[in-house]
């Protein structure tokens, strides 16, 4: 097969109007910063301020007449786009995904974590689409094929209101929509004292009384709590038997991951800021984790994401993605067996936002999203939702 050339790289900046409601304010999530007080509230719905919204994607053009596209992507991503990884990608092999993440993962110091990690991912994410549609398959065939016609979904609650009644009825929604299992987003951390702990308790009853005892139930706290604090919440929920606690400390406090795991039965999940293969190696080799969730727009992209599902399969654990965007996390756990990546994450009040100006994007249907079946990702941008677009050359 004759050469395909990369000769332009992207940022597509579309705005319209946003479906969300621009006056809802989100509750409060705990989180690292919750110990400031300037940090304890939470912005407005991101995706309605203003009554507008904006989403970016990657385009990367090649010789042959054949772009990759990928996206929404982090507006954090853009500047290492184009200062540093864009200019960089100009005469590459466009098919040779693997020898470009090599490259850029060893050209600048700093690869390893953060935005230029991130900016990495959406690189290796447009050119897996690349090839799809150059080979005119979706990009779970080309990493393998798949044994599912569907993936199971658990319900993420970012966003939902943590007052009882809410909590109950959400619960029955997603309930009643089929998701596999469910994830809420506690409120509060060690500075909000005793009562902040029982509304966080009063949270996971509220949860288990509705969804069921065999239900899974998930808790998800950003880093937000220190060791005391965490061994407190275990003990007053264990008897409720949580699926998984997840993140309740910076990524850098592996000692106090480790002191928690010995001290609860609570199983303990992340992965999304552990970023890549080197940072999961203790976590893995220790045994702190239940289930292993990196993202593929921040770890590495579909590269990187299918070396973690095989380290995750050694050590006899899940790896079910993170993700704010459907489209790498499904594309890799169809292309998996079901015992390593056993569903996906999707974020009810998030992801039909996020991909608002996409064509037909994946979407749950009875708590399962169905496998795509177009070129690549599938990617496909709506015009008629798109009142101004901006592109950035690199």
């Amino acid at each position: 097969m004759k050469k395909i050339v990369i000769t332009s790289v992207q940022i597509v900046e579309v705005t319209g109007p946003s479906p969300a409601d621009p006056d809802r304010r989100w509750p409060a999530q705990v989180n690292a910063a919750r110990i400031y007080p300037e940090f304890r509230t939470f912005p407005k719905n991101p995706f309605g301020a203003g009554g507008s919204m904006t989403a970016r994607y990657l385009r990367i053009g090649t010789d042959a007449g054949v772009e990759g596209i990928y996206g929404p992507i982090d507006a954090e991503v853009v500047a290492p786009l184009i200062a540093q990884i864009g200019p960089r990608l100009i005469g590459r092999d466009a098919l040779a995904v693997t020898v470009t993440w090599d490259a850029l993962d060893r050209v600048d110091r700093h690869a390893r974590h953060g935005h230029f990690k991130m900016a990495m991912s959406a690189v290796d994410n447009a050119l897996w689409d690349l090839r799809g549609r150059v080979f005119d398959a979706p990009v779970w065939q080309l990493l393998g094929g798949s044994a599912r016609e569907s993936i199971p979904a658990y319900a993420s609650m970012l966003g939902t209101p943590l007052d009882e009644d809410s909590v109950v009825e959400q619960v029955r929604w997603a309930k009643g929509e089929g998701f596999e299992g469910q994830k809420w987003f506690l409120g509060d951390g060690p500075s909000d004292g005793e009562q902040g702990l029982r509304r966080n308790v009063d949270v996971a009853r509220s949860v288990r009384r509705s969804i069921g005892d065999e239900a899974d139930m998930m808790f998800d706290v950003f880093r937000g709590w220190d060791l005391a604090y965490a061994k407190a919440w275990t003990r007053r929920v264990d008897d409720l038997h949580p699926t998984w606690l997840e993140e309740p400390f910076l990524p850098s406090h592996f000692a106090a991951y480790a002191e928690l795991h010995r001290a609860t039965s609570v199983p303990l999940a992340a992965g999304e800021h552990l970023y890549d293969r080197n940072d999961l190696v203790p976590y893995l080799n220790d045994g702190i984790l239940a289930v292993v969730q990196s993202d593929p727009e921040w770890c590495g992209g579909v590269t990187e994401l299918v070396r973690i599902c095989a380290m995750a399969e050694l050590h006899a654990i899940p790896m079910i993605a993170h993700g704010h965007n459907i489209h790498a996390a499904l594309h890799v756990a169809a292309s998996q067996s079901p015992i390593v990546c056993p569903k996906v994450e999707y974020l009810v009040n998030i992801v039909p936002l996020r991909h608002f100006f996409e064509i037909d994007p994946p979407v749950a249907i009875g708590g399962s999203v169905d496998i795509p079946r177009r070129s690549g990702f599938g990617i496909e941008l709506d015009s008629s939702k798109i009142e101004k677009s901006n592109t950035i050359q690199v």
